[in-house]
């Protein structure tokens, strides 16, 4: 179904695409940031808080490590900009790490979590699960760009092709 080279591939473009939206978001002041956008999740900040916890959540059911330290709703609220700018080079870094470590066989059988949205144990494909991740992204990733855009900002290209040999540094 997929393959780590997919993985490998989706883990440098989102690297790349939440280089480019931080970036972006970062030329607009805590107000604009803030401001209510019509997005599912409202703000430019709290769709990026959405995607840190939702990404955080995620790669921990792949590698074992960590998960997020709040629930999905605390988030919106305690995920200012300072702490969204410093957590995210080092989630991307993170799912990096896991793309390039796996395996085929890693991509194979089956993933079991409980879901506190839920509240039951939910059992699914393990590569469903890991493209469930990368489209996650993907899709909130697209929200931001257009509230970006409509806020005067200029996000990067988004296309796949497009996607530079070297992701630059975070800075």
């Amino acid at each position: 179904m997929i393959t780590p080279g997919y993985c490998q591939t989706m883990a440098r473009y989102n690297a790349w695409q939440n280089h480019s939206l931080y970036h972006a978001a970062a030329g607009l002041d805590d107000a604009a940031r803030d401001a209510e956008r019509g997005a599912f999740w409202g703000s430019i900040r709290k769709t990026l808080a959405h995607l840190l916890w939702g990404d955080t959540l995620w790669i921990a059911r792949f590698d074992g490590g960590a998960g997020p330290d709040a629930g999905a709703l605390e988030a919106l609220e305690r995920y200012d900009w300072a702490m969204l700018w410093s957590a995210r080079p080092a989630l991307d870094a993170r799912i990096a790490g896991w793309a390039w470590s796996i395996t085929d066989a890693d991509l194979d059988g089956d993933l079991t979590w409980h879901s506190g949205f839920l509240k039951r144990d939910i059992t699914k494909p393990r590569a469903l699960c890991v493209m469930q991740l990368f489209n996650h992204q993907t899709h909130h990733r697209g929200q931001v760009h257009a509230m970006l855009t409509a806020a005067g900002a200029k996000p990067e290209d988004t296309d796949l092709p497009f996607m530079p040999e070297d992701i630059p540094e975070w800075r």
